[in-house]
């Protein structure tokens, strides 16, 4: 009876002890392992086996990449204003046994330290400051806590700020500049709107005064174009006919009296008006011999006229 009690109790220790000597790390953690209280490797997912007793998992650590959402925080801006801070952060652990052996209390240390660094740069902000400047306060927050956190093995890939809470009284003050803001722009573009129609309408009554100067002075030009070659053309037909007339004179070898005939004529047609004086610059000589040749034309005449008569 003892000894099957003995052989119950030897088979038990025995399973207890191949339990204890089997480690299952899942995918995605490490486990620290320790011999005799000391640190001794860092197993990997998968199927272990470690020494009972002598060996043992001191932590799991989870390798993927976190998320921790800290509390809301009051902080005080450099304009004494003061207001809640929510902040997210996201991180992941790079070495295990820092992460183990380096800080007493890992999630405590980075949220007391997130919340210093945060406190430290919104104080050297104004509100105005802190609510349009997120992507810098992040990128700041993030460079401070991942600088910090690099001996205990963290790596910080991204701090935010979730939610900035002013006081309400700031809030409704906020609300009313921005309202007078934008009502202050909006007069401001109505204003540039009517400064730009009136430019560009005085632009375009210049751009028409000059078309229409521009076409006064080609439609002027071309007038005198067309009487100037009106004119010269006039000149040209008149100078053809004086040549032709000219021509007409000299090839028809008028005599002295025909041309007698025509130059009375002329002072005939000029002296029917009474009111016309009649200047004659020519020489005396001249006009006594026309005359004289007038009269022997008319002399000469009346004797052949005569015996007409006598026959009749």
């Amino acid at each position: 009876m003892l000894g099957t009690i003995f052989t119950t109790i030897i088979i038990i220790v025995a399973l207890i002890i191949v339990i204890k000597a089997i480690v299952i790390v899942r995918q995605g953690s490490n486990a620290i392992i320790e011999r005799l209280g000391k640190f001794a490797r860092v197993l990997k997912p998968g199927l272990h086996f470690v020494v009972p007793i002598i060996e043992s998992v001191r932590s799991i650590v989870d390798m993927r990449e976190q998320v921790w959402d800290y509390p809301p925080q009051s902080v005080i801006t450099k304009d004494n204003v003061s207001t809640n801070v929510d902040t997210v952060m996201y991180y992941y652990i790079l070495d295990p046994v820092k992460s183990v052996y380096e800080v007493r209390n890992l999630n405590e240390g980075m949220l007391k330290l997130t919340m210093t660094a945060v406190r430290n740069i919104i104080g050297s902000l104004t509100l105005d400051e802190l609510l349009t400047s997120r992507e810098q306060i992040n990128e700041k927050l993030r460079v401070i806590v991942d600088e910090a956190t690099d001996p205990w093995g963290v790596k910080v890939t991204r701090v935010e700020l979730k939610t900035i809470a002013p006081p309400e009284e700031i809030l409704e003050a906020m609300t009313k500049q921005m309202k007078a803001e934008r009502t202050k722009r909006a007069l401001i573009l109505e204003a540039e709107g009517i400064k730009e129609s009136e430019i560009r309408k005085a632009e375009g009554d210049q751009q028409a005064k000059i078309l229409r100067a521009e076409a006064q002075k080609q439609e002027e030009v071309l007038l005198a174009e067309g009487k100037a070659i009106a004119v010269l053309n006039i000149a040209k037909a008149q100078a053809e006919a004086v040549k032709v007339y000219y021509s007409a004179i000299h090839e028809g070898n008028p005599t002295n009296d025909l041309i007698a005939i025509k130059y009375l004529e002329a002072l005939e047609k000029i002296s029917e008006n009474p009111s016309n004086k009649i200047y004659i610059p020519y020489e005396s000589s001249a006009l006594m011999g026309s005359i004289g040749a007038i009269k022997e034309l008319f002399t000469s005449a009346k004797p052949e006229e005569k015996p007409e008569k006598e026959n009749k």
